[in-house]
């Protein structure tokens, strides 16, 4: 399987992957989104996803915790209202 665009471009543009990086080490940091990592690592261990090497991981929606390939489980546009507002929909008035 071939990389995708998005992988293309930062391997062609070293200084633009590394301000994605250092934005999303940023990210990473705030405590909302320690504390999404915190519930799906326990979600994870509990259920006996995590580490078991299977790909599977467990997701926030908007009806709660949902089973997912790893490869979904990135991004996903449709889980979240803030996702999609992040992407570019229309925007709320």
């Amino acid at each position: 399987m071939g990389q995708s665009r998005t992988s293309k471009f930062y391997k062609d543009n070293p200084e633009a992957a590394e301000k994605r990086r250092a934005y999303q080490r940023e990210y990473d940091k705030k405590p909302r989104q320690k504390e999404r990592r915190k519930v799906l690592n326990k979600k994870n261990r509990d259920e006996g996803t995590y580490g078991n090497g299977d790909n599977l991981d467990w997701s926030h929606t908007k009806k709660g915790f949902k089973l997912k390939p790893l490869s979904e489980n990135r991004g996903s546009k449709y889980d979240q209202p803030g996702d999609r507002r992040a992407r570019g929909g229309k925007s709320k008035k």
